[in-house]
């Protein structure tokens, strides 16, 4: 059977959640930032909070879609975006605006909404799954 269009599932979930001290489960946001000397570095402080964006399909549109949808979570709420990378994505976004850092061996990039913006219209932009 070929593709049929009006089969094709056209939604696009997205999960957006909230953890912290007070909010969602801090048991979680806890081990997930527990090993993260390097972002304090680079940060100069040591997150409270993270706002988690994430796109329940795995298409190209859903990668640039959660990126943007990041991007204007930032713009109300500020904060910095921390990007897991792919293998050779480092040497990618190095010299793009609005990149704080790159860290963990070159698995993390830290930026800001406009390092996000700018990612995104990368020809080789692609999110970790």
């Amino acid at each position: 059977m070929g593709f049929d269009p009006r089969r094709e599932d056209r939604r696009r979930p997205f999960l957006v959640y909230l953890m912290g001290p007070g909010v969602g489960d801090e048991n979680v946001f806890e081990a997930e930032h527990a090993d993260e000397s390097e972002v304090e570095t680079v940060l100069g402080f040591r997150p409270t909070h993270a706002v988690n964006v994430s796109a329940c399909c795995n298409g190209g549109i859903d990668h640039m879609a959660t990126a943007m949808l990041t991007a204007a979570v930032m713009d109300v709420i500020g904060g910095v975006a921390k990007a897991e990378l792919l293998d050779g994505q480092a040497s990618v976004v190095a010299g793009l605006p609005g990149l704080l850092g790159i860290v963990d061996d070159d698995w993390m990039a830290l930026g800001t909404a406009e390092f996000l913006r700018a990612w995104v219209e990368q020809p080789a932009f692609r999110l970790l799954k």
